[in-house]
């Protein structure tokens, strides 16, 4: 059974315009995110896919596999089947191009957990949160799960509601974006229309369960560092000094 790994990047950006670009201890972040995919045992492939010229051409430089994709497209997971549809593979991991510090264990945590789960189409991560701020923030996607670990809902918001609790006796888990699927049942997400919840805490993934499919979530100890604006780059790169050194 063969897996690939899809990035999906844009150079367009609100808070931090070409990021991908951004240089990291002398190597671009897309680079740095390559990488570390690469370290990957169970993935056969890594894929840079990207609407951008000055992207491509930055992976070609440093010897990656990158395809041109649309540019109307409204998300990464549109971005990443549609170059999955012209793969020849069983499962596809859609990797955030924004995670410079990925641990490539969570790809194979999540390839492993697929290939011998057949009858889940799709699986995720969790993080116990330890740090009360991430739980009002956000920007920190909150899940819960039922008994079996899989996901009921995401959100922005504190979930669930600590009504007659004290707020430290709840667990609260982050979502960490990295998704694995089954190709087909990707392709399959991919062409379902925006749904009502996802379009109110802007999140894809609650179009899956809006349609009556499961996510099953894992749980692990990696905690990301995103570079979402330019001051995340000294986080990331102190965090480097700190694993690397």
């Amino acid at each position: 059974m063969k897996s690939s790994v899809i990035i999906p990047v844009r150079y367009e950006s609100t808070r931090f315009q070409g990021k991908p670009l951004a240089k990291i201890k002398g190597k671009t972040m897309i680079q740095h995110v390559y990488e570390r995919a690469s370290k990957s045992r169970e993935a056969d492939k890594i894929i840079v896919a990207t609407d951008d010229e000055r992207i491509y051409k930055e992976v070609k430089n440093f010897g990656g596999e990158v395809k041109m994709t649309s540019k109307a497209h409204a998300s990464g997971t549109d971005r990443v089947a549609e170059v999955a549809k012209d793969l020849e593979c069983n499962f596809i991991v859609n990797l955030q191009g924004d995670e410079p510090l990925i641990d490539p264990s969570l790809i194979d945590d999540s390839l492993s957990f697929l290939k011998g789960n057949k009858e889940i189409k799709v699986c995720t991560f969790k993080k116990h949160i330890s740090d009360h701020d991430q739980i009002h923030d956000p920007n920190v996607v909150k899940v819960v799960v039922d008994g079996n670990g899989f996901a009921i809902y995401f959100s922005r918001f504190p979930i669930p509601f600590p009504k007659g609790e004290k707020e430290e006796k709840i667990s609260y888990y982050k979502h960490i974006g990295l998704y694995t699927f089954e190709r087909e049942f990707l392709l399959e997400f991919s062409n379902l229309p925006p749904s009502p919840l996802e379009k109110a805490e802007g999140l894809e993934q609650l179009r899956i369960l809006e349609n009556g499919y499961k996510i099953k979530v894992l749980d692990t100890e990696y905690d990301p560092i995103s570079v979402d604006i330019p001051d995340d780059i000294k986080r990331v790169e102190e965090a480097m000094n700190l694993r690397y050194k």
